[in-house]
This record gives C-alpha cells, sequence and structure tokens, in this order.
C-alpha cells in the first residue's frame, strides 16, 4: 500500500474496522447464527469469485463481480447482519485484482462488502423480511416479501456506492458528491436485479427442496453473468482497436492531429439528429474516427509534403479511401462503417472518388462523414490559414449542398449545431504548430477564399494542393477509378 495516498489508506483502514465490528456480535456466545448456512453460502461465493479470476480456453475474460452479488444479498436476507457480513468478507477477497496496488485493492473489496452485507440485512429484518420467505410448511408471502428485499438492494446499493465515492475522492482528489452522484444511478439497477434473484435463492433454500435448489437460481445468474463480462470486454476491445488505428493514423500524419475524432463527433451530431439508433450512431463514430485510416498507405512524404501537390502525388492521395477500405475490410464489426471509409470522398453530382458515385447510389454513412469531414477541415486552423467562423462553415456546407453534399446531412449540421454547439475544444488546432483555434459563435457571413479580387468561388475543396494561394491543376485522369476534383490533401 506504499503507492497509496494517505487519504485513500485511511478510508481503507475504517472500513477494515468497521467490518471487524459488524462482525463482532457473531462471535458472542449464544449469538443466534445460523452457521452451516453461512459456511454453505461463503464456499458458494468463494467458488463464483475463484472461478471469476480465470477465463475459460478461448474466453474473453474473467466473468464480472456481479456473479457474487446474488449470494450476499441472499445472505442478507437469510442471515443476521453479522452473518452476513462474515460471507461477504470470505468471499470478496478472491475477487480478481487487475491493477495495483493490489493488497490495497483486494482489502478494500472484502470490507466495503461486508459493511453493505450489514447495511443490507438490517433493512430486510427491520421490514420482517425473514418471516416472508417461508419455510418449515409455510408458503412465502408474495408480493410482500418483495418490500424488504428492494428495501435491502438499496441500502446495499447506497453503502457501497458511498463508500466507493469516498475512496475515491480521497485517492483521485475528487469531490464526494460527485462520485456518488456518478456511481449511484449505475449501480441501483444493478442492484435491485441482484437482489430478485437473491430472494429467489433464499425462497428455494428456505423450502423443502433445500440449499441445492438455490444452484438453479444461481447457475444461470452466473451465465449471465458470462455473457455480461464478455460483451463489455468485446466492446473494450472494439475501443483499443480503433484508438490504435487512429493513433497510427496521427503518428504518421501530424499535420491533421485531432482531425479524426472531431470528424467523429460531427458525425455523432448528425445522426442523432436524423433520428437513427444507438446501434448505427455508434457506427457512424467509428466511421467518422477511421474515415482516413487509408492514410496508412500513402507515403509519408505525400503527407507531409509542405508545397501542393503534383497531379501524379494527388493521385496517390486519392487512393487513401480504397487502403483504409482494405484495411479495416476484417473488422466484423464496423459494417456500415467500411462504406463511409471508402466512399466519404464521393459528390453528390457523381464527381468525386474513388469510384464517382451520385446522389442516392453513395451509401448513407458516406453522406454524413463526407459533411462532418469537411466542416471540422474549415473550423480548424491549419498552417496555411486560420480557422473559418462555424457560421461561415456551415454557409459554405449549405452552399455546396445538392452538388457536393447532401442537403438532408447539412441541414441535421445545422440544426445540431444550434442547438448544441461546437466547442473550442472541438475546434482545436490540427497543425504541428501550436496555435490557437479561430472560432466565433456570432452570426457572421461566409469568409471568401483567399484569390484575387472578383474571382469565382469553388466549392469547398477545389483548390490544389489543400492551399488557397496554390495554383489550379487540371483534373486527373487514368483508367483506374480514381477520377475526381483535387481535394484538401489534408482531409
Amino acid at each position: 500500500m506504499s503507492g497509496t495516498p494517505a487519504a485513500a489508506r485511511v478510508c481503507v483502514l475504517a472500513a477494515v474496522l468497521g467490518a471487524i465490528w459488524c462482525t463482532l456480535p457473531a462471535y458472542v456466545p449464544g449469538a443466534p447464527v445460523p452457521w452451516g448456512t453461512a459456511a454453505l453460502l461463503a464456499a458458494l461465493g468463494l467458488a463464483c469469485e475463484a472461478a471469476g479470476r480465470r477465463s475459460p480456453p478461448g474466453g474473453p475474460g474473467p466473468v464480472a463481480a456481479g456473479a457474487f452479488l446474488p449470494i450476499l444479498l441472499a445472505a442478507a436476507f437469510l442471515l443476521p447482519p453479522e452473518a452476513a457480513a462474515l460471507v461477504a468478507a470470505s468471499g470478496s477477497p478472491a475477487g480478481r485484482v487487475e491493477q495495483p496496488p493490489y493488497a490495497a485493492r483486494r482489502i478494500w473489496r472484502g470490507a466495503p462488502l461486508a459493511l453493505t452485507g450489514a447495511a443490507a440485512s438490517w433493512p430486510d429484518a427491520a421490514f420482517g423480511g425473514p418471516a416472508t420467505l417461508g419455510g418449515g410448511g409455510a408458503a412465502p408471502d408474495f408480493p410482500l416479501a418483495l418490500l424488504p428485499a428492494c428495501a435491502a438492494a438499496v441500502a446495499f446499493s447506497l453503502v457501497l456506492t458511498a463508500l466507493d465515492g469516498l475512496v475515491l475522492a480521497a485517492a483521485e482528489r475528487r469531490p464526494v458528491h460527485r462520485s456518488v452522484y456518478k456511481l449511484l444511478p449505475l449501480a441501483l439497477g444493478p442492484h435491485l436485479v441482484h437482489a430478485l434473484a437473491g430472494l429467489m435463492t433464499a425462497v428455494l433454500w428456505r423450502s423443502p427442496y433445500g440449499p441445492l435448489s438455490a444452484l438453479l437460481v444461481l447457475l444461470p445468474v452466473y451465465l449471465s453473468c458470462w455473457v455480461f463480462a464478455r460483451y463489455h470486454r468485446e466492446q473494450a476491445a472494439h475501443r483499443a482497436t480503433i484508438r490504435a488505428l487512429v493513433h497510427a493514423v496521427d503518428i504518421k500524419d501530424t499535420y491533421t492531429r485531432g482531425h479524426s475524432e472531431r470528424v467523429g463527433r460531427a458525425s455523432v451530431l448528425i445522426a442523432r439528429e436524423l433520428g437513427m439508433d444507438d446501434r448505427r450512431v455508434e457506427g457512424l463514430r467509428f466511421a467518422g474516427i477511421l474515415h482516413d485510416i487509408g492514410k496508412l498507405g500513402v507515403p509519408t512524404r505525400v503527407l507531409r509534403k509542405d508545397g501542393p501537390l503534383t497531379p501524379e502525388e494527388r493521385r496517390i492521395m486519392e487512393l487513401h479511401p480504397e487502403y483504409g477500405h482494405e484495411i479495416v475490410r476484417g473488422i466484423g464489426f464496423l459494417d456500415e462503417a467500411r462504406d463511409a471509409i471508402l466512399h466519404h470522398h464521393e459528390r453528390l453530382d457523381g464527381s468525386g472518388y474513388p469510384y464517382g458515385l451520385s446522389g442516392s447510389r453513395i451509401p448513407e454513412f458516406a453522406r454524413v462523414v463526407a459533411v462532418a469531414d469537411a466542416f471540422d477541415a474549415m473550423t480548424s486552423t491549419r498552417s496555411y490559414r486560420r480557422a473559418r467562423p462555424v457560421p461561415a462553415a456551415l454557409a459554405e456546407l449549405k452552399r455546396c449542398a445538392g452538388s457536393q453534399f447532401d442537403p438532408r446531412m447539412v441541414g441535421a449540421l445545422d440544426r445540431a449545431l444550434h442547438r448544441h454547439g461546437w466547442s473550442a475544444a472541438d475546434t482545436a488546432v490540427t497543425a504541428d504548430e501550436p496555435g490557437e483555434p479561430y472560432v466565433s459563435r456570432e452570426p457572421q457571413g461566409p469568409r471568401e477564399p483567399q484569390q484575387g479580387p472578383g474571382a469565382p468561388r469553388e466549392p469547398y475543396g477545389a483548390v490544389a494542393g489543400g492551399r488557397r494561394d496554390a495554383p489550379p491543376v487540371p483534373r486527373a485522369r487514368s483508367a483506374a477509378p480514381l477520377s475526381g476534383p483535387s481535394r484538401d490533401r489534408r482531409r
């Protein structure tokens, strides 16, 4: 515990002393503790925790601690507070601890659960919970048994989140109330569900079939926790995969560092405004974040070139959507995001690349990412120009809607930004040189490109090499499906 802050060590010590104090009445001679029931429940809890420490062959990882909670709550329903605390204290330290300091975390895992086990048993007894469980020839009293069970679950959740919030505040210097407010809504619902499983376990335990029948409840609970843990670990693996890919792009193309994350945020704003379901919103977030992953296949000398691109270099740059599609082809969870990666540079009028798709032939995800990509590029400060104000960028998107961008997506982004705004953190500098982002929430007219007086305005991205002062280069043509207007090479 040498690396643990002093305040956190005090919290751990206080919790241990409190847990010991809760268990002391069990050692008084003649205490009404059903030791046989307590020993069986402690053994079940120990088995669940020990099994959860190891991953099954080919499995996703250990089972979450949720498999242990119905046993703790069943102990609170079947035993007096001091014995319920002993059941929790005997099994919880055997659980998996993944981060140091291991000793402090293992001790902290046992002491608060012992306190919460006792805290859950007190309101259950106060509301007459043991009498509603049946046993001895009497039938369980439903739905009256639900009242003490819910009271026990609420007490369990309140005490556990309060203790966790306190140690987080001590270890990480967070405000206690903020930690508790953050943890309680996440804990209360699952604890109520575990309380119902614990109630069924206690009822079967008291039934003529005995403790063995309680396994009929605990085994499905354990399996459901295994499935739940697998789902969350897969989600964590997905996020880690995305982070690794984006980090690789940022390392290679530091010129647009942070651009991918902001495109992902803008894509989510559009998706939610369009009323997409959560699964598609998450897919669009992945699509926005990974839309430029194909830059890993573009030579670094082209990505980091200071001057305007030659026609040949532009043709190489226009390969990045196809490179990106090849990179993510085997990642199954990306689903529709793969189409967005391949087609986010298509234009509604058919003059985009790589395949010159037009109108509704362009996948919906690609039309969303195209708008989000252009919006972030215009509102980000680059080494060759300052950021456009958000109203000016929106005006440019509206001007190009129908030819370059889908008007429906542009309108959705406009509505979303009016509702949620676009903070300075979202429009950070993406060039190598640090600088202040230039973002204004004040209504302003669109800013003209840096061209000569009276020069006609071009659709966004139609300037060679991404620089406003670079001479125009004729549109590239080749036998491969790479033709299209020249674009901002940094997008």
